[in-house]
């Protein structure tokens, strides 16, 4: 520690990110936390726009190749190669919110039972794409997760940042101290997660690197003790209609090819009834129009009526590679990935 202040590496996997990535360096440049403190690994899948320039111009610390090319595999390598205290996951279309979120993120490691941190809120900003400020409302990327209540962050549609059993929450005035039930662990660790890296380091989290198994170990290993401060993270999760199926689309593959192929943990609660009410509610379609008026009367932002698309889009996209990993799990490729 100097003067109280850990040392941080900042671990960024990208791939084609130059449009995105500027915002977040940008961000990172800005924060008012000593730069001899902070170390900025790039893990690069293969760029061929103008990402590792844009990496360049902000003079990061370290820029290293990422030959297996997902984001979980990126961050295994900047993981590996970094030598800070605090391990900060930022993914580059994240941009840190206000310039002291560096230091609000790693106040809560005062505590030493405290392993890990992760943003309570996605900042909402009225300059956002309408698929923007609707994951900042919902609290989700997928919509899915409202209806099963396993989400990370605020949703102004429930008045809750989880509806996951937790064991204790604890409100310390800038964040919340939150003891995670390792039977109940909400699907969290990614987009601006901090972890002290001695802790991650009692993980085997190779070759990939996924952000909820992880969390998942930590848990079960007894690292359950998370803070969440009251502070948001500002995601660019996609502008249009195509991007946001793509990325449904990419979730749901990627998953049952390393489900089937042995390398996830995480344990999806198939016995939730939330899943079958997804299901009528998207076919019936009106349940999730009156989700949309009663996320409006909250906070007034026709973001709310992408709803009911979100959640076909979604339920189309899962249900088609639902479908086909039955019989052929494969991971959608990256080679003409862009962000």
């Amino acid at each position: 520690m100097n003067n109280g202040l850990p040392s941080i590496s900042v671990v960024i996997p990208t791939l084609n990110s130059e449009r995105a990535l500027d915002r977040c360096l940008e961000s990172v440049d800005r924060q008012d936390y000593p730069r001899d403190r902070i170390e900025v690994i790039i893990v690069d899948a293969g760029s061929v726009d103008g990402t590792l320039e844009t990496a360049r111009k902000h003079k990061v610390d370290k820029v290293l190749p990422n030959p297996l090319r997902t984001g979980e595999a990126g961050k295994v390598v900047g993981i590996d190669a970094s030598t800070r205290e605090i391990v900060a996951l930022i993914d580059s279309d994240n941009v840190l919110d206000g310039t002291d979120w560096l230091r609000r993120m790693v106040k809560p490691f005062e505590n030493p039972q405290i392993c890990s941190s992760e943003p309570l809120y996605w900042s909402y900003r009225r300059e956002d794409s309408v698929i923007d400020r609707y994951c900042a409302l919902t609290g989700v990327n997928d919509p899915l997760c409202l209806f099963l209540g396993n989400y990370d962050r605020y949703s102004y549609l429930s008045g809750k940042w989880t509806c996951m059993r937790v064991k204790e929450e604890i409100d310390r005035g800038d964040y919340l101290e939150v003891v995670i039930d390792k039977d109940s662990v909400p699907t969290m660790g990614a987009n601006g997660y901090l972890v002290r890296r001695d802790v991650l380091k009692t993980v085997d989290y190779h070759p990939y690197y996924f952000d909820i198994d992880v969390v998942y170990q930590l848990v079960q290993m007894g690292y359950n003790r998370i803070a969440r401060p009251k502070t948001g993270i500002i995601h660019l999760y996609c502008d249009g209609v195509g991007l946001f199926h793509r990325k449904q689309k990419r979730r749901i593959d990627d998953y049952f090819y390393f489900k089937k192929s042995g390398m996830r943990q995480y344990k999806y609660d198939l016995r939730s009834t939330g899943y079958a009410s997804y299901i009528v509610s998207t076919v019936l379609v009106l349940p999730l129009v009156y989700q949309s008026v009663r996320g409006y009367a909250r906070k007034r932002d026709r973001a709310w009526f992408f709803h009911p698309l979100a959640c076909w889009i979604t339920l189309v996209a899962y249900g088609s590679s639902t479908i086909k990993g039955m019989f052929r799990a494969r991971m959608q490729d990256r080679s003409r990935w862009s962000q």
